[in-house]
């Protein structure tokens, strides 16, 4: 997908956090002072605006599109802590030492590696700061098919697909070795099941995915594929609705050592 592209207006926005994100970020932060946070990749803004809700007074949203950017602006008009950013996520646009939490959601399985991003994560974050990485491992991504997981179909339905996802995916032990060489503690490392969307009916699920609307991997497809993934998924699903839609996504909540 080319994030660049104005055709894909309004992919990444439109929708708000899982509430089930907003409260395990919460209990994460909360014994913590978070004062200035940066969310790295911040497409249109969904993340960056949930750091401003949970209570973060300084909230800066980074992305390399400025279409994206543009996205991100509409989303979080509204918010007056949050400034946004044009800039790569291997050279940040901020200080060194100048940031207490820095999120990266979605985005290190668009990267060829994860050490340069890494290395300056630890640059712009202030000593004790906590960096945050929410990815999907390929154990996340290839579990089965379901009416809660129905990313899973994809897979089934065009096995060259997996091909592409596990290409783009760092395993659990890649990220952990990856956080320690670039001088991080691991603090924790957990799975959540964040809610995508609830979609009233399947036919609204399938309307939204033949939109291919904040679905990367889908932009992988022909249009003719695309009609034939719909179709496999509307017979294979007996469900009508309503649909909560999931992803399995895994968290690593790593520290900033006071002395490297």
């Amino acid at each position: 997908m080319d994030f660049h592209d104005k055709r894909n207006q309004n992919s990444y926005s439109g929708r708000t956090a899982d509430s089930k994100w907003l409260t395990t970020i919460a209990n994460q932060l909360s014994r913590k002072h978070i004062d200035t946070a940066a969310d790295i990749g911040c497409g249109g803004g969904i993340y960056t605006r949930a750091l401003a809700m949970i209570g973060i007074p300084h909230v800066i949203g980074i992305d390399s599109s400025a279409q994206m950017l543009a996205d991100a602006k509409a989303a979080c008009r509204d918010f007056q802590q949050i400034a946004l950013k044009k800039g790569d996520c291997e050279d940040l646009p901020l200080a060194s030492g100048s940031i207490d939490l820095l999120l990266a959601r979605a985005l290190i399985h668009h990267l060829p590696s994860v050490q340069p991003f890494f290395q300056e994560a630890w640059r712009t974050l202030a000593d004790g700061g906590l960096f945050i990485i929410q990815n999907r491992t390929p154990d996340d991504c290839f579990l089965p098919g379901s009416a809660e997981h129905v990313r899973g179909y994809f897979f089934s339905a065009f096995p060259h697909l997996r091909n592409i996802e596990a290409k783009r995916r760092f395993s659990s032990a890649h990220i952990r070795q990856a956080l320690h060489s670039s001088g991080f503690s691991l603090l924790s490392e957990e799975t959540l099941w964040e809610t995508r969307a609830i979609h009233q009916s399947k036919q609204e699920l399938l309307a939204d995915l033949s939109k291919r609307k904040g679905r990367s991997l889908l932009h992988q497809l022909s249009d003719t594929e695309l009609a034939e993934l719909v179709h496999v998924i509307d017979t294979t699903l007996e469900q009508d609705g309503p649909i909560v839609e999931k992803d399995r996504w895994t968290l690593w909540i790593a520290g900033k050592e006071l002395e490297r």
